[in-house]
């Protein structure tokens, strides 16, 4: 059986294991995998710990959470992190340092001692209790459920990574729809290869038949859409395939390590293997042009020959583009257009103005009405009348050898700090979702461009058999009718001539016949 993908149905809250989204601003997304210990044994005394700079969120915190909740970052204890260094030190064993050469390689090895360090301390220490966390004054987190939206936003960039505007309209021109089978090359990061596996997903395909989903026929298990993925750089064709296993997308997702130029668009070279049968391809190569010869009508294509084949080209320059244009006439592609997507992105927020604002963040606390504005400078003034006052009555104290005890404040006196301190202590009763002006602002500069979409339709092949038994259809369509003619279709003015005399004279059934007539005309009758 297939474990259900978090990206098709997560569930109700964040469980142990799962993978979660730290929400931290508009821009600022973190993913990471919800652990009830420390399986890094980094030293955290709270367990595991994801760390930002917005604040420490410990992950017993986010565990039994609601998606969507919002979590309190905490004061953490380091406790004893770093303590590989003192534990050796005690041992009277030196840390390696991996050699003095500098470098990427020696970086590597540095790294891949001090993990055989840390786990050589922790199978040799005793594991500790976890400890409650405490919450911090500042810094908060929204824990969200994860989606190829959001995936897109957090995941770690290998590559260049097709956005959220992108590939949603990509996959609307390609027609991909749930059960379809999409080629895919280029694969990168992963987030067109994300997106997509939502969009095909109708089910999963059946235990018996995850190796060999087709019979020598090619007799596709009926309803499941499949994603077949390419990629050059084995690095990242490794990375992605651990990636697609985490988040339980294998049965819809396959991964192959390929160079797609020279050996086309096969899998991996171990039997059997079952045959693929896609009506839509994504190219994000640097080359698109060069792949285009194994995409093509012949039996051998892994393209399905049932069906037309929608292409999508992604690339950066207009030469590339140019070259992939000229390519696709020659193999011949129809319908080929380029697209440039500039998108821009929308703020709804609510807008408070008002002098009951002031002193708190994101609002604007000017008078919002006149009789507000009025208000504000009778108090400016009884304010001023009241200091004046004072130094009076403190003018005749001293004056009369008085101990200076009376300040001569008005009891109806309240200060700025006294006035900002109230307005704080009643924001927390008031509902600010529902309060101001609704009001959207677009973003000032216009996100232009990331590359070309150049889009083309390769029609299904048509051999004489099909000719044959399409003129077989139009016969028996025929069948019937006088000799096999067809009635042409009349006019509306026709119509009318026909319905007046019908009528014989009489207008208001003649006013009726025309108002059906009418009626059929606009239903396209």
């Amino acid at each position: 059986m297939f474990k259900i993908s978090p990206f098709f149905h997560p569930s109700p809250v964040a469980s142990q294991d799962s993978l979660a989204i730290l929400h931290l601003k508009r821009d600022l997304l973190t993913p990471t995998v919800l652990r009830d210990h420390d399986d890094e044994n980094i030293g955290y005394a709270e367990g595991k710990v994801t760390t930002t700079r917005y604040g420490n969120y410990p992950h017993s915190t986010l565990i039994g959470k609601p998606w969507g909740s919002q979590v309190k970052a905490s004061q953490v204890d380091t406790g004893t992190r770093g303590r590989v260094g003192l534990l050796l030190a005690a041992r009277g064993e030196k840390r390696k340092r991996g050699g003095s050469s500098a470098g990427h390689g020696n970086e590597v090895a540095v790294a891949a001692t001090h993990a055989e360090e840390r786990k050589r301390v922790t199978e040799t220490t005793e594991p500790k209790d976890v400890k409650v966390p405490i919450p911090a004054e500042t810094g908060f987190c929204h824990l969200l459920p994860p989606t190829p939206e959001v995936w897109t936003a957090s995941l770690p960039h290998r590559t260049q990574v097709v956005y959220t505007p992108d590939y949603s309209y990509i996959l609307q021109r390609l027609r991909v729809t749930p059960g379809t089978e999409v080629i895919e090359a280029g694969a990168g990061s992963g987030s067109f290869t994300h997106a997509a596996a939502r969009t095909v997903f109708n089910g999963y395909p059946h235990e018996n038949a995850v190796n060999s989903r087709r019979s020598h026929a090619g007799d596709v298990e009926t309803g499941t859409g499949r994603i077949w993925s390419f990629e050059f750089h084995e690095p990242r064709a490794h990375k992605l395939q651990e990636e697609i296993r985490n988040h339980s997308l294998s049965g819809i997702v396959t991964i192959t390590h390929r160079d797609v130029y020279e050996n086309g668009f096969t899998l991996a070279d171990t039997a059997p293997q079952p045959r693929i049968k896609a009506s839509a391809v994504f190219l994000d190569l640097p080359a698109p042009w060069l792949a285009l010869k194994h995409l093509t009508s012949a039996p051998s294509s892994p393209l399905n020959p049932s069906t037309a084949t929608h292409l999508c080209t992604f690339s950066p320059c207009i030469e590339q583009v140019q070259r992939t244009v000229s390519s696709l006439r020659s193999f011949g592609w129809l319908d080929i257009e380029m697209v440039e997507i500039s998108s821009r992105r929308i703020e709804s927020r609510r807008e408070r103005v008002g002098l009951q604002e002031e002193g708190l963040r994101g609002v604007n606390a000017t008078p919002a009405t006149v009789d507000e504005a009025v208000d504000r400078l009778r108090e400016v003034e009884g304010r001023d009348r009241s200091y004046h006052h004072g130094m009076t009555v403190r003018s005749l104290n001293d004056s009369l050898g008085g101990d200076g005890s009376a300040d001569g404040q008005r009891e109806d006196y309240v200060s700025k700090q006294q006035r900002l301190q109230n307005i704080r202590d009643a924001q927390a009763d008031r509902k600010l979702y529902k309060e101001g002006r609704l009001i959207h602002r677009s973003e000032p500069e216009l996100k232009i461009h990331t590359s070309y979409l150049v889009f083309a339709v390769l029609p299904r092949a048509w051999a004489e058999e099909d000719e044959r038994r399409a003129q077989e259809d139009v016969r028996e369509s025929l069948e019937g009718t006088d000799a096999g003619v067809v009635e042409k279709p009349v006019s509306k003015r026709q119509r009318k001539r026909d319905a007046k005399e019908r009528a014989g004279g009489d207008k208001d059934i003649e006013l009726e016949m025309k108002w059906q007539i009418e009626d059929m005309s606009s239903d396209g009758q």
